[in-house]
Order: structure tokens, then sequence, then C-alpha cells
């Protein structure tokens, strides 16, 4: 019985060996890359929210490094990640019956352009865009803007990732 298990335990292990790396982010990695960058993303949009460009740059380099075992560096990056944030806008979604808005929209959204200097034929150029919906009596200032930023950022950049690195 004990010889069962046994050859039971090595038969798993030659399988799971057998399949490579195996990233629990999905994430592909093209061997010999090791470092990335990111450079600055203008803010192009009509409306301009101080400090927008800096934090999306951050939140971007987070989400890469929480993700991967890739480096950051300043410059000469394996992968190299910039772009524009092109459009920051408030809309209203829904209205009341006094015809003022009862949700309005913030949208962002971006245009990326990826390098990869290790597999060229990866570079990509896309736009990517998101919204956070938030109450029409509520002002964007403070910890709703805060939030707003966060989740939109954080949807931003998750699909710049998969579009990237996890060839979702």
């Amino acid at each position: 019985m004990n010889t069962i298990k046994y050859l039971i335990a090595i038969a798993l292990s030659l399988t799971l060996v057998g399949c490579g790396f195996y990233s629990f982010t999905g994430a592909s990695v093209p061997a010999g890359t090791e470092t990335y960058q990111v450079n600055r993303f203008e803010n192009t949009s009509l409306l301009i929210e101080p400090g927008l460009e800096r934090d999306f740059k951050l939140a971007l380099e987070d989400l890469i490094q929480n993700q991967t075992n890739l480096n950051l560096v300043p410059s000469k990056g394996d992968l190299v990640y910039e772009g524009e944030i092109t459009n920051y806008r408030i809309s209203p979604t829904t209205a009341t019956s006094q015809n003022t808005a009862a949700q309005n929209r913030l949208t962002i959204s971006v245009k990326v352009r990826f390098y990869n200097t290790k597999k060229e034929e990866d570079d990509l150029e896309q736009s990517f865009s998101f919204f956070y919906d938030y109450p029409g009596s509520a002002q964007l200032v403070g910890s709703q803007k805060t939030t707003a930023h966060e989740e939109i950022f954080e949807r931003l950049t998750q699909d710049i990732f998969n579009a990237t690195l996890a060839k979702w």
C-alpha cells in the first residue's frame, strides 16, 4: 500500500514539474526579461486633475511589482510602458424628474504604448478606459474622489497588465 502512495506521489510530482512555470497572476514574462520601467503618462485631457498622471504611474508600477518578479528601473528597462491620459470626464448618467443629475460618472481613458525589448512582436499600442459612478448629489472631492480614482486605476492597470503580460 505504501508503494502505491509513493508511486502516485512521484507521478504527481513529475506531472507538475512537466507543466513548467505557473503564475497565479497569469503573467507570461519572456525568458531573460528582468526589468521594467514606467515612463510619465502625460495628461492631455481637456479637464486636468492635478497629480493624476503621477498617481496613475505609481498605480501601474505597483501592480506590475506585486504581480511579477520584475525589477523597476528608471531607464533601459526590458519592458517599457508609456502613454497619455487622454480623457478625464464627469458626465450625468441618469436624471431626476426635476432635470437634475441623479447619478454622475467619472470616466478616465489612457493610451498606452508598451515596448518589449526581448520580444518586439509583443509591442502594443492600445487605449483603455474605465468609469466610476457616484450620486448626483455628491461632489467629486476628498474621499469620494480618492475612492473613484483608486477603483478606476485598479481596473485600468489590471486591464493593461492583462493585455501586455497575461495576454488575455
